[in-house]
């Protein structure tokens, strides 16, 4: 899988929370590592904060954005913020266009939003990751495997571990995300149809009450008697306080189906030494 080739120019944005400027000097190290990949990253006029905490608005944010995907020069989108912000520039954007400029936009958390988003109106496939992890606490990992994908037609970033709590077996088209953000959609035109899908989930912070709550509204939308399987990605905060009952214990309790596929993976998620998923895209695990 090449996705792209050396010299390819490539966009970093920001739909989400604008970035503190003091996380500047960050940026700068991932586009100098990206530099030294043989890519040419050009950044958002709204990746930092100023006189908005938005960085810029919703209409404008939009608009930039479908400038990238309609520029030919420009050959993928990285956003590298996260937040709570993201859903608002959806009904700014103008789907169509970026349809007809295909080309794969990357993101991970609240950016959950823009990658199902572009799914359901465009059919496109888009990548779940942070490319932030690229001069993160695993930054030559995360290097090596960028670089295996994007410029070698290699697996490196997409091969993960799994293992399955119920079921030997699934396979479908994956949609999803981080388990809070992807509930944003919920009742709009941008949800995907959850049927025959792989639903992904993952999260950064809360504990049981609070999967809980999200778990229970997945089940009332209709989404664990329509999917093909259910795949957990790594759950950060309750792993790491050993927070009972665990992820595992709840979602098979509220799925309440012992014939639905469960798979587990502590590969996928915030962790700054996370693999990536491609939203939109057919999978298939098997024991």
């Amino acid at each position: 899988m090449s996705l792209l080739q050396k010299d390819d120019r490539i966009a970093l944005v920001a739909l989400s929370n604008a970035l503190d400027i003091k996380r500047k000097n960050e940026i700068e190290a991932l586009c100098d590592s990206l530099r030294e990949m043989g890519l040419h990253p050009i950044c958002s006029v709204y990746l930092y904060q100023g006189e908005s905490v938005r960085g810029g608005s919703a209409k404008e944010k939009a608009a930039e954005l479908e400038a990238y995907y309609q520029n030919q020069e420009i050959k993928a989108i990285f956003d590298v913020s996260g937040g709570d912000i993201a859903n608002e520039v959806l009904c700014e954007v103008d789907f169509e266009r970026i349809r007809l400029h295909p080309k794969m936009f990357w993101g991970y958390s609240d950016l959950t939003t823009i990658l199902n988003s572009i799914y359901t109106k465009t059919k496109e496939v888009g990548c779940l990751y942070q490319i932030r992890n690229l001069v993160g606490a695993d930054s030559v990992q995360q290097q090596a495997n960028f670089s295996d994908v994007i410029l070698n037609e290699g697996r490196a970033l997409f091969n993960f571990r799994y293992h399955f709590i119920q079921g030997k077996q699934m396979k479908g088209t994956v949609i999803g995300g981080n388990i809070r953000c992807f509930l944003k959609l919920a009742g709009t035109s941008f949800m995907p149809d959850f049927e025959d899908k792989i639903l992904f989930l993952e999260s950064r912070s809360g504990g049981a009450f609070q999967m809980i709550t999200f778990l229970s509204q997945y089940k009332q939308l209709g989404a664990f008697e329509k999917v093909n399987g259910i795949l957990l990605g790594s759950f950060t905060q309750m792993e790491r306080e050993d927070l009972k009952p665990s992820i595992e214990e709840l979602i098979v309790e509220s799925v309440g189906n012992p014939s639905m596929p469960i798979a587990k993976t502590s590969e996928i998620g915030h962790g700054q030494d996370s693999k990536a998923i491609l939203i939109g895209s057919d999978l298939e695990l098997c024991e």
